[in-house]
């Protein structure tokens, strides 16, 4: 081979380095786990993105004043059997919404026709859609939410459902439970979500009613699962949920509760700016929200947790002041999608859960057989450090979007400093949402660690079973949250749950950062970036050696050629 031709092939070379560098320095195994806790709202707008993230459930609307708008022998709901089918062959659980009242329902108090009526009473037009409803999807959605967030009385309010009485939610949550499994005896029925902002009292004074039933008991109180819909702080979503359960149980009632709500949405998207926002999040903010809502609401308690929403779409716009959505309408994803689908990765499996710390530091332990993952978070606008206790001599850091490196124990404890939160929303003594998130993974018994979870959802998906957790919250905040509920009992642990479906979604991974940093044993973590992950820097090592030959060779044959007087 000619000298020069030698320069051509490092050329190449530093082609293939420079392209191929970034997958050499980060490749990632092609295994995904989907944990069945995890779920999205409104996947079928974009399914894709489900199955990128690995959530394994997802809620669908069924309005009532849409689906018969033309009386009641009609049925035109807004999502098809086919999105529907779709979502149930991706392994994603779909859970229904049932809320509305269409024009020729509605009596003169706004309520549904007949509501008063036995459930099994033709004039009970409420009733009537309610078997329609959960007999049309029997085998399909075998889970239903009755209505949402009855709880917000102000008519004036965007998110104002309800016209009635406490008394009249009542009878329209035992209507619908009872006409429910009147079609299907093994439907699980769930409870409106509560907000608890807008009326704190009205989860405990709805219970009060229930109460009043003598045959609530006999009929499980008429719902299967508690919801709530909790946004922005990390703290309050701990809280509530804790007192949800704690006025459950002084009614002597036991039943899961379900997070179906959550989000921090952000106010500086250029995609979609909010100039009158009421709380302050950036989308770095937002993507710190994701783990560490999700590790406090497990430590409280909460069986399972959605995202409102998956995708914005055109009429989001005119019902929300600020974008909820991971993806955007262009199809491009917010930070938070990544640190979702990361938190999604490393919490998956969890067999127990404790709040260990709530300071200045926030400090969740998940445990996962034969390892635990340490959630942690500077809760003050400085840096903090925490100290966890190490059952093995070393273990795996990774940061909120999938970095991740080794480190060591010395004298039997894990030192991390932690970067400061940005805090551009305090609340109280607190930030309202903590700095970057990160995971402390190690193995519980000291020896080799275990398999540590893909950065992202891979083309292969392996679904985690709906085991029984044990719940081993303890509750020590010190911070001062918006409201103080009052706790009046511990949650027991949760019921067990029947699996989803094993997921096989076809996932699509988001590109994560990777880094490689020698172990320390106390480690100062630089925050990533607010819209893009850190530049991996092995991967950097490669680009630049590949630029280094490019520019050699390119050098080198415009020289000869120029010598030759080419």
């Amino acid at each position: 081979m000619k000298s020069g031709r030698w320069w051509w092939l490092i050329c190449l070379c530093g082609l293939l380095l420079i392209s191929g560098g970034g997958e050499m320095a980060g490749a990632r195994p092609e295994t995904a786990v989907i944990d069945w806790r995890f779920g999205v709202i409104e996947s079928y707008e974009s399914p894709a993105d489900a199955s990128a993230l690995g959530v394994a459930w997802t809620r669908v609307r069924f309005h009532w004043a849409e689906i018969q708008a033309g009386g009641p022998d009609t049925w035109t709901p807004s999502v098809s059997d086919a999105q529907i089918n779709g979502e149930i062959n991706a392994g994603r659980m779909v859970v229904g919404l049932l809320i509305g009242i269409p024009a020729w329902a509605r009596d003169a108090n706004g309520l549904p026709v007949g509501l008063w009526l036995p459930y099994d009473d033709p004039g009970n037009t409420w009733a009537t859609f309610v078997r329609e409803a959960v007999g049309r999807y029997n085998g399909r959605i075998n889970h239903w939410i009755i209505w949402n967030e009855p709880d917000i009385g102000d008519p004036s309010a965007p998110g104002h459902t309800w016209n009635g009485t406490i008394e009249d939610f009542f009878q329209l949550q035992r209507t619908a439970y009872l006409a429910a499994k009147s079609v299907n005896p093994n439907v699980t029925i769930h409870l409106a979500a509560f907000t608890h902002f807008w009326d704190p009292g009205y989860f405990n004074r709805f219970l009060d009613v229930v109460a009043t039933d003598p045959a609530a008991a006999s009929n499980n109180y008429y719902f299967d699962v508690a919801t709530a819909h909790l946004y922005f702080q990390p703290n309050s979503i701990y809280d509530i949920i804790q007192s949800f359960y704690g006025a459950m149980g002084a009614h002597g009632i036991w039943k899961p509760i379900w997070l179906v709500e959550t989000n921090a949405p952000p106010i500086d998207d250029p995609a979609w700016p909010v100039p009158n926002w009421t709380l302050s999040v950036t989308q770095h903010e937002q993507a710190a929200f994701m783990p560490q809502a999700l590790a406090s609401a497990l430590a409280a308690g909460a069986q399972r947790i959605a995202i409102y929403k998956l995708k914005d779409v055109p009429a989001d716009r005119a019902a929300n002041p600020e974008p909820f959505g991971l993806v955007r309408m262009d199809g491009s994803r917010r930070p938070a999608f990544t640190t979702y689908q990361v938190a999604i990765q490393y919490l998956a499996g969890m067999t127990g859960v404790q709040r260990e710390r709530w300071d200045a530091v926030g400090q969740i332990r998940i445990e996962q057989g034969e390892k635990t993952t340490t959630v942690l978070f500077a809760r003050l606008p400085a840096p903090q450090v925490a100290e966890v206790m190490a059952t093995a001599e070393t273990a795996v850091l990774v940061d909120m979007w999938g970095a991740r490196q080794t480190i060591s124990a010395q004298n039997g404890v894990f030192t991390i400093e932690l970067p400061p939160a940005l805090c551009t929303q305090p609340i109280g003594d607190y930030c309202m949402i903590g700095g970057t998130t990160y995971y402390l993974v190690q193995s519980v018994s000291g020896g080799e660690m275990p398999d540590v979870p893909p950065a992202a959802g891979g083309a292969n998906a392996t679904a985690v079973p709906a085991d029984t957790p044990t719940a081993t919250a303890t509750a020590t905040p010190t911070s001062t949250p918006t409201t103080t509920p009052t706790m009046t009992a511990t949650p027991t642990p949760w019921p067990t749950e029947t699996p989803s479906p094993t997921a096989s979604p076809t996932a699509t991974s988001t590109p994560l950062p990777t880094t490689a940093v020698s172990p320390t044993t106390t480690l100062l973590v630089t925050p990533s970036p607010q819209t893009s992950a850190a530049t991996p820097v092995f991967s950097m090592a490669w680009w630049l050696l590949g630029g280094a030959l490019l520019l050699s060779g390119g050098m080198t044959v415009w020289w000869r050629r120029r010598r030759n007087g080419r």
